[in-house]
């Protein structure tokens, strides 16, 4: 306290200094700490990142209390932030030696309204990497962000609680992890569906039999050849397990060596031998460098492994053995 009874001024310096100290000393004592790490002064990047906190900001109930936190969340204040079905906890660093506890819990979206959405969705979703990637049609995006009747939750499917003192009912710590979720959505966009409960399988199989059935109304062969030669897993995002991912004049290339047809692995068993072979994991960016295939295939494809339980995700995107 100053002289006068005020609060001493903590400059943004000393702020992210303090959080740093903070977060190393953690790591010694946890190594599988998961701080929330924003670069420059933008929350979020990706469409599921921006959209959640859009939907956060544009109820009454949120908007006037949730800024509070974008400082703190910028200065790296949330020192781990984990999110589970219907579940995220997090630990602040505020003005205290001790972080606090902050833990949200969300609503599962309802069997009756994750039905309707699909429904609505009929026709309009093309792959899990458009998906994770919140590349769609503009109609399907109102569909998942219309207010109340879409994906995001409403204030009243969102309950909180934070270790701190601080006699609001929104603390700043608790707005910070709510925009730090926003943050692991840009990371990792599967973890959207997570929190909320819905299974994205349903979409995807609905897509690949909706494209299926459009391609043989297409051609008078009704066999499987009449998809013969095409990647399944660029359409569609799924990896077929009797189908290699490669064309005739196309093969990965790896560590600077080109694999021979009879050799070639799946998409999803490649990218899998290589996380699960390398220690210390890969991140996206490596696995674009030793693959070959875009982001928003892998994206797809380490979605895929997560939810077999093969590979898990380590903090800032990287991708390890279980």
């Amino acid at each position: 306290m100053s002289g006068w009874g005020y609060p001493r001024y903590v400059s943004v310096a000393e702020k992210k200094a303090k959080a740093a100290k903070k977060l190393k000393q953690l790591k010694k004592k946890n190594p599988d700490i998961k701080p929330v790490v924003i670069d420059g002064n933008t929350l979020a990047r990706t469409w599921w990142g921006k959209s959640w906190n859009k939907n956060l900001e544009r109820y009454a109930d949120f908007s006037n209390r949730i800024s509070r936190g974008r400082s703190y969340v910028r200065h790296g204040a949330v020192l781990d932030l984990k999110i589970d079905s219907g579940k995220v906890t997090a630990r602040v660093q505020g003005s205290t030696a001790k972080p606090y506890k902050v833990e949200i819990t969300i609503k599962a979206i309802s069997k009756a309204h994750w039905a309707s959405i699909k429904k609505q969705c009929q026709g309009e979703l093309k792959s899990l990497q458009d998906l994770m990637a919140g590349k769609f049609p503009k109609a399907l995006a109102e569909i998942f962000f219309a207010e109340g009747e879409g994906l995001f939750p409403t204030p009243k499917e969102i309950s909180f609680n934070c270790s701190c003192p601080d006699w609001a009912s929104m603390c700043k710590h608790v707005a910070s992890a709510l925009y730090g979720v926003g943050a692991r959505f840009d990371e990792d966009p599967s973890l959207f569906f997570k929190l909320r409960g819905a299974d994205t399988k349903n979409l995807i199989a609905r897509a690949l039999k909706d494209k299926t059935d459009e391609l043989l109304k297409k051609t008078k062969r009704r066999s499987a050849k009449v998809i013969d030669g095409a990647d399944l897993s660029d359409m569609f995002g799924i990896e077929m397990d009797n189908q290699p991912n490669f064309s005739k004049n196309h093969a990965p290339v790896i560590k600077g060596k080109q694999k021979s047809p009879k050799t070639q692995k799946t998409a999803t068993g490649l990218v899998a031998e290589l996380i699960i072979s390398n220690k210390n994991g890969l991140t996206i960016e490596k696995l674009v460098e030793k693959t070959g295939y875009t982001k928003i295939k892998l994206y797809g494809i380490v979605h895929r492994l997560k939810q077999q339980g093969k590979i898990k995700n380590e903090k800032h995107g990287v991708y390890i053995k279980p």
